[in-house]
């Protein structure tokens, strides 16, 4: 469309209505290429120009819907951080992080894999602290126990499965988890889809955790239960 246009129609009018005004011309393109060269900066000022003389208003602009830091529903109250996350989608798509609009972790930043990927945030200014992913069907449990025990206090941790979460996690790995203050890791079992969003030394469990088993009974997917998703608005570390 062109500026100061509201439709291709209201273009077509006034195109129509100066030829209308002008004299005859020899056939040929040359006269319609002319005027394309000679307005092509100035539609703004034609269409506006006309629609004033006709008396016509053009339509207001559609009013765009307000937009949410990673695509929340509302905005987090002052002194949070805006979350949005989900879990991989059976061994195809990777899950997603994204906090305060920047997107942490992703099957297109290319930082994702199977198994359990975290991501470490600072509590006090949300700022990334480093991501990693511990694959938990052919991988070693050991080097996801050591990431798990260099975390430090006021670390907010955000974990989300692909694939296969659970099959190398032992009891140790767990109770690391558990004490981040997840609910549901203790019963994590093999192709289950989880996110949570923890923190090191927290007091209580944490609101944000979905689990959901893999079933035949219930799988969206064959082999795979459904993809989870979660957002929500952490509170900021206060010292």
């Amino acid at each position: 469309m062109f500026p100061g246009c509201s439709s291709s129609r209201q273009f077509e009018m006034w195109h129509r209505s100066t030829k209308s005004n002008k004299p005859a011309k020899k056939k040929g393109f040359f006269p319609f290429r002319a005027l394309k060269t000679n307005y092509s900066m100035n539609y703004t000022g034609l269409c506006e120009n006309w629609t004033s003389h006709l008396n016509v208003e053009p339509p207001p602009a559609a009013t765009r819907p307000a937009r949410f830091k990673c695509g929340l529903s509302k905005a987090c109250p002052a002194g949070h951080f805006s979350f949005k996350m989900a879990s991989g989608a059976a061994s195809v798509v990777g899950p997603k992080m994204c906090l305060e609009d920047n997107i942490l972790m992703s099957g297109v930043k290319n930082n994702v894999g199977r198994g359990i990927n975290i991501a470490l945030v600072s509590g006090k200014t949300g700022a990334l602290i480093k991501t990693d992913f511990f694959d938990m069907w052919a991988g070693d449990v050991a080097p996801l126990i050591k990431f798990l025990k260099e975390i430090e206090d006021g670390t907010v941790v955000m974990l989300a499965s692909f694939d296969d979460p659970a099959t190398k996690l032992n009891d140790e790995a767990r109770k690391l988890i558990v004490e981040l203050g997840s609910s549901s890791v203790g019963v994590l079992g093999f192709r289950d889809n989880w996110i949570f969003v923890g923190g090191k030394g927290i007091k209580t469990k944490s609101p944000f955790e979905q689990h959901i088993k893999n079933s035949a009974d219930t799988n969206k997917y064959e082999g795979w239960p459904e993809v989870l998703e979660m957002e929500g608005c952490i509170p900021q570390r206060q010292e």
